[in-house]
């Protein structure tokens, strides 16, 4: 059986950012400390700026590869900070 979602039904679904959610759930100064240190491997790492890039590097953190030094969460959140960044360098 089949049941294809009516359009009412679609009409109240909302989609989230996780990565927009995870970093508006940051108290404000760890938000504004992860968007500092995005900012800073960016421009280390990412000239250019361009979001493919950026994605790129959020991948790697998101994805395990990381140093030991840093934590699976604060990669987790600092992939989020490097996302919101490629989103802005698009706008």
């Amino acid at each position: 059986m089949n049941h294809a979602p009516q359009a009412d039904e679609l009409a109240n679904n909302t989609v989230v950012d996780f990565d927009e959610a995870l970093l508006d759930a940051c108290p404000t100064q760890m938000r504004a400390d992860l968007m500092a240190e995005a900012n800073l491997l960016a421009q280390a790492f990412a000239p250019e700026g361009r979001a493919e890039q950026l994605e790129a590097m959020a991948q790697a953190l998101s994805s395990g590869d990381r140093d030991a030094k840093i934590g699976r969460m604060h990669a987790r959140r600092l992939a989020a900070a490097l996302r919101r960044l490629a989103r802005n360098s698009e706008a």
